[in-house]
């Protein structure tokens, strides 16, 4: 291979592989759009419901992690934080902690 198919080859994936993190962006924001009927617009609350927007990533999983496991109180949360895989919680988590406060 030469200098030019190694470096086309190069840009290629690269063009790939940002079309799949983009895919997995708007996978996120999909996901984390669920919250905000409840907890507001971009993860601002307007009431008595917590905020979202700005909340550690830690913090987030692991709040998560208790109410699918039923160790945290909640009315509504452990069927949502069910229908979520570890993963899928970590992404939200780190979107969340990415918006501010």
């Amino acid at each position: 291979m030469n200098k030019k198919t190694i470096l086309a080859c190069a840009g290629l994936l690269g063009v790939a592989l940002s079309g799949v993190a983009g895919a997995a962006d708007v996978h996120t924001r999909t996901l984390a759009s669920t919250c905000l009927s409840c907890h507001g617009p971009g993860g601002k609350s307007q009431g008595a419901i917590p905020s979202l927007a700005g909340l550690e990533k830690d913090y987030f999983v692991k709040a998560m992690q208790e109410f699918k496991a039923g160790t945290r109180a909640a009315s509504i949360m452990k069927r949502h934080a069910n229908g979520y895989t570890d993963a899928e919680i970590e992404a939200m988590a780190a979107y969340f902690a990415g918006l501010k406060k």
